[in-house]
C-alpha cells in the first residue's frame, strides 16, 4: 500500500521565525488529539499509606473529569529535604497490562527497579496507571469484551465516537497527573522530570512538547517517525493507542514535537535495529530537532544515544544514562 502523505514542515531558519511557529505547532498537535475535556487540578483520595524500601507510599486515586478514576503510587523519599526534585516515571506496554504503574517496583534492568534507583537519589517519583491498565482494567466501555487488550480496543473506538482519540485521552490523564504533582509542598516545581520506556517513553515525548513545566525529558525505545514507520509496514508492532487520526494530513511529523522540548535537557535512548522506530526515521528527528535546540545556543541539551545492535529494549547503559540526565539537570542543575 503507497503512503500517501504531505510532506513535513522543514526547520525552521531562526530563532525569530521558530519562536513565531512554536505554538502554532503545538495547538495543531492538540487539535490531532481530539475533542479533550478541559484540564483541570485533581483533587485525589488517599487510599493507602505505607513504608517500602526506603520511602513512604502513597497510593491514591482521583476522578480524570470524565468518570473514570485514575490510579497512581506517589513515593516520598524517608531522608528527602523538601522541596525534593521529582520524576514521573511513565509505564510500558509490551501487552503486560496487569502491571501498570507498578513496572515502578519492577526490575526495568538487571539489578535496578527505577523506584529503588530514584528513590535513593533524593527524588519523589509518581507513577500512574493509563487507559486498560493496572487498577484501570475494569474500566470498560459498556457491552465492551472482557480481556485487558480487548478493552483497549473497545476504548479506542469509544473515544474515536466521543471525537477524540484514546491517545489524547491518556496524554490528558498524564497532563491531570502533573498538575496534581506540582501541587505537593514536598516538590519543587522547578525541578521536574519525565521518562519511561516505549509506550512510556511516547508519554514522556508529548508530556515534554506540550507542557513547558517538565525540565528533563527522557524518552526511551521510542522515536518513532511515523511515516518511515508507516512505510516500514509494521502497523501490527504499536497497538491501538498509539494512533493519532489526521497526521498525515498534516506536515507535522516525530521531529515537531521533538523540537518543542528545546532549549530544556532531553535525552533519547533507542536502539538502532528496534522495529517500531525505524533507523531513518530516527535520524530525521534528531537533524530537525538539533537544528532548533542549535538556534538556542542549547545543542548540548539534546543528547542522542543509538545503540546499533539493540532491539525494543532497555538497557543498563540506557539507564544510567537516564539516571545521569535526571542527576545533571533536576540535581545538580
Amino acid at each position: 500500500m503507497q503512503i500517501t502523505a504531505a510532506p513535513t514542515q522543514p526547520p525552521p531558519a531562526s530563532l525569530s521565525e521558530w519562536l513565531r511557529q512554536r505554538e502554532t505547532i503545538r495547538a495543531r498537535w492538540w487539535e490531532l488529539m481530539g475533542d479533550l475535556p478541559p484540564l483541570f487540578t485533581p483533587q485525589p483520595t488517599l487510599l493507602d499509606r505505607s513504608t517500602r524500601q526506603d520511602c513512604v507510599v502513597e497510593h491514591f486515586s482521583f476522578d480524570n473529569g470524565t468518570g473514570a478514576a485514575v490510579y497512581g503510587y506517589l513515593l516520598l523519599p524517608s531522608k528527602q529535604s523538601a522541596p525534593a526534585p521529582a520524576v514521573i516515571y511513565l509505564h510500558a506496554h509490551g501487552g503486560k497490562y496487569e502491571i501498570g504503574k507498578d513496572e515502578v517496583f519492577h526490575e526495568r534492568v538487571p539489578g535496578a527497579t527505577p523506584a529503588e534507583a530514584l528513590v535513593s537519589a533524593g527524588y519523589v517519583v509518581m507513577a500512574v496507571d493509563t487507559y486498560a491498565f493496572g487498577e484501570r482494567i475494569g474500566q470498560a466501555p459498556p457491552g465492551s469484551q472482557d480481556t485487558a487488550r480487548n478493552l483497549e480496543h473497545a476504548l479506542f473506538k469509544h473515544f474515536l465516537w466521543q471525537g477524540t482519540a484514546l491517545w489524547g485521552m491518556i496524554v490528558r490523564d498524564d497532563l491531570l497527573a502533573l498538575n496534581y504533582l506540582l501541587t505537593r509542598p514536598e516538590v519543587d516545581p522547578q525541578r521536574v522530570g519525565i521518562t519511561g520506556m516505549s509506550l512510556g517513553g511516547s508519554r514522556a515525548t508529548w508530556l515534554g512538547a506540550l507542557d513547558e513545566r517538565p525540565r528533563a525529558i527522557v524518552p526511551v525505545a521510542q522515536m518513532t517517525r511515523y511515516r518511515d514507520f508507516a512505510s516500514s509496514g509494521h502497523y501490527n508492532g504499536h497497538s491501538f493507542y498509539y494512533y493519532v487520526p489526521g497526521v498525515f494530513k498534516t506536515d507535522l511529523d516525530m521531529e515537531h514535537l521533538v523540537a518543542l522540548t528545546a532549549p530544556r535537557p532531553q535525552t533519547i535512548l533507542i536502539g538502532g535495529i528496534d522495529p517500531l522506530s525505524p533507523l531513518v526515521g530516527i535520524q530525521s528527528v534528531v537533524a530537525h530537532a538539533r537544528q532548533v535546540y542549535d538556534l538556542y545556543g542549547a545543542g548540548e541539551q539534546l543528547q542522542v544515544t543509538i545503540e546499533p545492535d539493540i532491539a525494543h529494549q532497555y538497557t543498563p547503559a540506557m539507564f544510567e544514562q537516564m539516571m545521569a540526565t535526571m542527576n545533571r539537570t533536576l540535581l545538580n542543575g
